[in-house]
């Protein structure tokens, strides 16, 4: 509730992300994890300590998600990383 709260959304749509029902904005992403004090990739890691991969690719990324959500992820964080990209050279 607390999370909801400080990240001036909806309980459920917090309760709907938990349970995979929804996967949240980059933006969104950013703030939970601003208020949660952790770096965003985090909620992406991988926690297996035997998987000796630390790789933070597409198919490791919480394995349990369903596949449409892994392709949301990743297409979400191309577009981000164009725009960085695009910033940056657009300074030189």
């Amino acid at each position: 509730m607390k999370l909801a709260e400080y990240c001036n959304t909806a309980t459920s749509y917090i309760g709907q992300i938990e349970t995979g029902r929804k996967f949240p904005s980059m933006e969104m992403i950013e703030k939970m994890a601003s208020v949660l004090r952790i770096e965003p990739y985090h909620f992406f890691k991988n926690n297996d300590k035997n998987s000796g991969n630390s790789d933070l690719d597409i198919e490791n990324i919480y394995p349990q998600l369903p596949k449409s959500m892994k392709n949301e992820i990743k297409s979400q964080l191309d577009v981000s990383i164009s725009e960085i990209i695009s910033e940056i050279l657009g300074k030189y």
